[in-house]
């Protein structure tokens, strides 16, 4: 479509190396205690509550094939 006639110097790539910072970045900030208990307070909390889920769901998800009572109406035991 649109070309541009000026070439585009990409040695600015090849020396990209020398303009580096040797600034190295602040190091971490270590957890305190409260905050590592806090996340294993959570992460408990989802963990049980995936866990509580599950048990309370599994029954709904059973097939039952044969179910101990069977409703039928009344058009079908009027033969």
């Amino acid at each position: 479509m649109f070309r541009r006639r000026e070439p585009v110097p990409f040695a600015f790539i090849a020396e990209a190396d020398q303009f580096r910072s040797n600034v190295a970045p602040p190091p971490r900030l270590r957890a305190s205690a409260s905050e590592l208990v806090g996340r294993w307070l959570i992460g408990l909390t989802v963990v049980a509550g995936l866990a509580g889920s599950l048990l309370i769901g599994l029954p709904a998800l059973s097939a039952d094939v044969s179910p101990a009572h069977t409703q039928q109406s009344d058009a079908s035991s009027r033969r």
